[in-house]
């Protein structure tokens, strides 16, 4: 592939994005593929070396801002008609309450989301008191010479301890899918108002 094939094709595929990063992107590439050429490498070579165009044009995606794309989308590219804001001011009550709903829908998953990891936290929190707990009763009854409560108490505190490091893990476990899903469901919006443009 030569360096106007992968340009092109890199515009191609980085269609929907804001335009100025569509050339910054370019600019960038197109410099880089000149400097490789003029260590020595063939145009083919430099090309080659820069990497898979589908790879870089997925990297490129991933990394502008969502909120950078959502300010492209809602910007007018022409001028507004007369007769879509009469449209929008007559359908208000039926698309604004629509709105808000699916808003509050999507806010109240992500909420029980992350109330469910704050949740596991606070369990894991709760065997480590316990842990601690049993471990401090059983010096205290230690003292006091109570040999049979002791070793129930150090066999709580033990127990309680065994639990939370099982726990810890699974709170972490969790805590990552949901930061996971999370990016995966900002780049799938993100796809989404991209793929708009290029359909």
């Amino acid at each position: 592939m030569n360096k106007q094939e992968f340009l092109e094709q890199l515009r191609q595929g980085l269609r929907g994005l804001p335009r100025e990063d569509i050339e910054e992107r370019l600019t960038f590439y197109s410099e880089m593929i000149d400097d490789r050429m003029e260590e020595g490498l063939s145009e083919t070579e430099a090309v080659a070396e820069i990497g898979d165009v589908r790879e870089i044009i997925s990297q490129i995606r991933e990394d502008v801002p969502l909120t950078k794309i959502v300010k492209e989308k809602i910007k007018p590219k022409s001028p507004v008609k007369p007769w879509v804001i009469v449209l929008l001011i007559i359908g208000f009550p039926l698309w604004f309450p629509i709105l808000i709903a699916a808003i509050a829908i999507i806010l109240a998953v992500y909420i029980v989301f992350w109330s469910v990891i704050i949740s596991l936290w606070a369990v894991f929190a709760s065997f480590i008191a316990g842990a601690f707990s049993g471990v401090c009763s059983a010096v205290y009854f230690l003292i006091c010479g109570k040999a049979v409560t002791v070793l129930s108490m150090l066999a709580v505190g033990l127990l309680c301890a065994g639990l939370a490091i099982f726990m810890f893990f699974a709170c972490l476990a969790a805590t990552k899918g949901v930061i996971w899903l999370t990016k995966k469901a900002a780049i799938g919006l993100k796809h989404m108002l991209i793929g708009k443009e290029t359909a």
